[in-house]
């Protein structure tokens, strides 16, 4: 039944730095995270453009190419405003993992590969995945587009999971 999977991805929208403004002085935002057919939301901060978040949303991988998609909105009555967007690529999250049996044994904490923002990504800053208590977890800032200002902080945790074609199958 898992055999399509390759995992699961963990990601933690931590907070949003400062935000748009799309109500008088500040918005209510929330972020769909999408991957493929899979839409995720956050709950809404109100009245905050520097809102803590701290969900938890899990995303199955089935292929590691598709590029998780983050759209970031202002909560209103009628018609949720657009609040900047960006995509991240988990190939390099999906190697680490795979990678992950020949670092057994490696310090916790240990730096396995470093990304660093360009004109074909949005990070925002360099974006470290490292080995943290045995999983593969990468934290990441990125920059929204489409919009004046605004970053979205997030980690992310590769989750195996038994009876999937797993990282090495893919």
């Amino acid at each position: 039944m898992l055999g399509h999977l390759v995992g699961l991805v963990k990601v933690r929208v931590t907070r949003g730095v400062n935000l748009a403004i799309r109500d008088l002085r500040s918005s209510d935002p929330y972020v769909v995270v999408r991957m493929g057919k899979q839409k995720l939301k956050t709950r809404v901060v109100r009245k905050s453009i520097n809102p803590e978040w701290n969900d938890e949303l899990t995303l199955s991988i089935e292929d590691p190419t598709i590029p998780v998609k983050l759209d970031v909105f202002d909560k209103d009555t009628f018609f949720d405003d657009p609040m900047g967007n960006a995509e991240l690529d988990i190939g390099p999250l999906v190697e680490a993992a795979r990678m992950r049996v020949q670092l057994q044994g490696v310090a916790d904490n240990t730096v396995v590969k470093k990304l660093v923002p360009n004109r074909q990504n949005c990070l925002a800053e360099q974006s470290a995945i490292y080995l943290s208590e045995g999983t593969v977890k990468q934290d990441v800032v990125l920059r929204l587009r489409n919009v004046e200002c605004g970053e979205v902080e997030l980690q992310l945790q590769w989750i195996d999971i038994p009876g999937s074609k797993g990282v090495s199958g893919f």
